[in-house]
């Protein structure tokens, strides 16, 4: 038996640059199928990602979408374009309670996951999207916010921020945008991810 899984975020959860089965949602749904045990495994029936979402425009457009989708699992990535555009941490910090207390209205704590934004600052064009050294604070203030309203609530939360700065040095993590994770970094994130998700779902 497979969970209907709802994908929630940016540029990360759609996977821009790379071919759909190299996103990382694809790749855990895989992943969990090929895994043995009585856990159910997950079905991606939707992928709600958009490329230059904030968080305000995840509440405004992806989360009226659960209630014709019906999940049972839900992943949720989400900040990075706040950090771009510059928009306070306690802005972002609101729209996150929003966005995990309507997430809770639909899932129990135990079917949803939340994922760090990755550091995209020590990629080529990183330089592009502002002063790395202070969106990379940034990007690190976003992550404890999300972080910590997740644990408080009993949400999975899984820290792959160390696994994108590995992009510093290893381009093969980086896709041809000189932007974006590759697939390849996408599956070193699931390979942090899937056991996360495989403990809840055998709960």
């Amino acid at each position: 038996m497979a969970l209907r899984y709802i994908a929630l975020g940016d540029s990360y959860t759609i996977g821009t640059g790379v071919r759909p089965s190299e996103r990382w949602p694809d790749q855990l749904c895989a992943r969990l199928a090929d895994a043995s045990g009585d856990a159910p495994g997950l079905e991606l029936v939707a992928n709600l990602g958009v490329n230059g979402y904030t968080s305000a425009d995840l509440i405004r457009h992806e989360l009226p979408a659960l209630e014709a989708l019906v999940p049972e699992f839900a992943s949720v990535l989400i900040g990075v374009n706040d950090v771009v555009q510059g928009i306070p941490t306690a802005r972002y910090e609101a729209n996150v309670v929003v966005i995990l207390d309507a997430l809770l209205e639909r899932l129990p704590a135990g079917r949803f996951i939340a994922v760090a934004i990755p550091d995209y600052t020590v990629t080529p064009a990183g330089a592009e999207f502002g002063d790395p050294r202070q969106r990379h604070d940034s990007i690190v203030a976003a992550n404890a916010v999300m972080a910590q309203h997740a644990r408080v609530r009993g949400i999975g939360w899984v820290d792959i921020f160390d696994l994108s700065r590995r992009a510093g040095d290893d381009r093969s993590l980086v896709a041809s945008d000189g932007l974006h994770p590759s697939g390849a970094q996408y599956g070193l994130w699931v390979e942090r991810i899937a056991p996360v998700v495989e403990g809840r779902l055998a709960r």
